[in-house]
């Protein structure tokens, strides 16, 4: 009785799990429209972060790859969706981010090729030189990406032929919260699935998943598919969004700020790299404004401060509490 019982309760506490955690998504998404009428290009902008952390946590959090050049994956979406749309025509927005997920998913297919040939200190140098090589590309093929100056002309069609995207960037910000709704609960599927368990497994002791049979080099391959593809996804809403792409997005300094997002949210959930990146960009906007000169200070302090006295991360730490409360109850 106990051991048929046991998984129905874990499966119980994660759907109530799950269906909490998209409430709130969904009521600071609402929140943040009525709130901060004037702030939703920033508000947009976080979201499309937000899916590039939530990308480089599947393959940091869960497979335990290290890599500082995930912003290729996610400029690779922004671009593909730029191209499409100003060489091609192809200016339907869900046509745009489709595109973009394709793009992303290739290029998390090349990244992990080339990133799992090696380990460790060689994977993270071969990651930063990854993101150099995808930005040294875009750079040179001026004539699709504009090289320096950016890929212009984007001008997305109404959403589904009836939603304009305004100036005040209401439409696209309402598509955002949508697709990272959707991208939450997909993950959410992914990463407690048999396969996500696996993935799991090949962070604590790829050895011994090795030994069991499993194919660890595959599934790792697959995940980084997956992560491209989120990537991807923020790619092109950021493209959507700007109407405009720039080298930045496949910057190494992108890179670092999501990796530095997600170890101050908590590396390994889904929660997590969200408030990572709702905190550090929220900060960084509000003492940039207050001290522009000094605002880096502050936030190597915040960063500090985490680390030292919220070893998990704002969500892990949190969470780690709640859990010890509950037990001594």
């Amino acid at each position: 009785m106990t051991a048929i019982s046991q998984p129905a309760g874990q499966s119980f506490n994660r759907t109530l799990s799950g269906l909490v955690g998209l409430a709130a998504i969904v009521g600071c998404g609402v929140a943040g429209y009525f709130l901060f009428p004037d702030n939703l290009a920033l508000l947009t902008r976080i979201v499309a972060v937000a899916l590039l952390v939530l990308s480089l946590d599947l393959v940091t959090g869960y497979c335990g790859i290290a890599t500082l050049g995930h912003a290729a994956l996610f400029g690779a979406g922004a671009y593909g969706a730029g191209i499409a749309a100003a060489h091609f025509g192809v200016v339907s927005p869900l046509a745009m981010t489709g595109i973009g997920l394709a793009a992303g998913a290739v290029a998390g297919l090349i990244s992990g090729v080339v990133l799992l040939r090696a380990h460790g200190l060689a994977q993270l140098v071969l990651s930063i030189a990854v993101v150099h090589l995808f930005h040294e590309a875009a750079n040179k093929a001026s004539g699709w990406t504009g090289g320096s100056d950016g890929l212009s002309g984007i001008s997305p069609d109404p959403l589904l032929g009836l939603f304009e995207f305004d100036l005040w960037g209401r439409t696209v910000y309402v598509y955002a919260v949508v697709l990272l709704v959707i991208v939450f609960v997909l993950l959410r599927f992914v990463v407690h699935s048999p396969f996500g368990m696996l993935c799991r497994g090949i962070r604590e002791d790829k050895v011994r998943v090795h030994a069991m049979g499993a194919s660890v080099h595959g599934a790792q391959l697959r995940m980084f598919v997956i992560s491209g593809a989120v990537a991807g996804v923020g790619g092109a809403l950021n493209a959507i969004s700007t109407q405009v792409v720039g080298l930045d997005s496949l910057s190494f300094t992108l890179s670092a700020e999501a990796l530095v997002m997600l170890v101050l949210g908590g590396v390994g959930s889904l929660y997590g790299a969200l408030i990572g990146t709702v905190a550090f960009m929220w900060f960084e906007d509000v003492v940039s404004a207050a001290n522009p000169f000094h605002w880096l200070t502050m936030v190597g302090v915040l960063l500090i401060a985490v680390v030292l006295f919220a070893p998990r991360g704002l969500y892990g730490s949190a969470a780690a509490l709640l859990t010890r409360g509950s037990g001594r109850r």
